[in-house]
């Protein structure tokens, strides 16, 4: 796995642009901390794509899984609502 930099607010806020080159050159993450605390990341527009689409699939492996075992008895409604919730 790549190591991921990790910087805090202020240090990121110094060169913002350097980040978000980075993270679109090298698909390299940039990890932001707030008082130590990791908060959020600097990723490259194809990263966060990809993720979306593997979490569609997810989504979606996840409703024919339930759709294929009735014998657990959980309502479509069911699955739908926590579908929906998933996308909020």
């Amino acid at each position: 796995m790549t190591h991921m930099p990790i910087e805090s607010i202020r240090d990121v806020r110094a060169h913002l642009a350097e980040v978000v080159e980075r993270a679109d050159r090298d698909d390299t993450p940039t990890v932001i901390t707030r008082r130590g605390k990791e908060v959020a990341a600097v990723v490259s527009i194809e990263v966060l794509r990809r993720y979306q689409e593997w979490e569609e699939r997810e989504i979606n492996r996840i409703i024919d899984e339930r759709m294929a075992n009735t014998a657990d008895g959980v309502p479509i409604e069911d699955v739908m609502r926590e579908t929906l919730a998933r996308g909020e």
